[in-house]
């Protein structure tokens, strides 16, 4: 089973994550694109490094506005699987905010 990050490690965790907040047993992000089109741009290519990690974010979607939800449900709480996620999450984000 995956290791849970104890309280320490998530605070340094999250200080290199600075759009992330600690949300009980999660940690989320929320982040508004250009348009709808390009949020939904974010939402493919995370859909891909998931799938691709066998680790998957929960997403709410409103208009052009995302959050990211991550939690390692199978071990109950926050993991590295969630801190990795999180900073593939942040460049994904990035990258497509500086195409516009």
């Amino acid at each position: 089973m995956t290791e849970l990050l104890d309280d320490d490690r998530i605070r340094t965790a999250l200080e290199h994550l600075p759009h992330w907040q600690r949300d009980g047993d999660a940690i989320t992000r929320e982040a508004k694109l250009p348009s709808f089109p390009r949020a939904i741009e974010v939402v493919n290519r995370v859909a891909e490094l998931a799938e691709a990690a066998d680790h998957h974010p929960d997403v709410d979607i409103r208009w052009r506005t995302l959050r990211f939800s991550l939690s390692t449900h199978s071990a109950g709480g926050l993991t590295e699987k969630d801190i990795s996620l999180a900073t593939e999450i942040d460049g994904v984000v990035d990258a497509v905010m500086d195409a516009t």
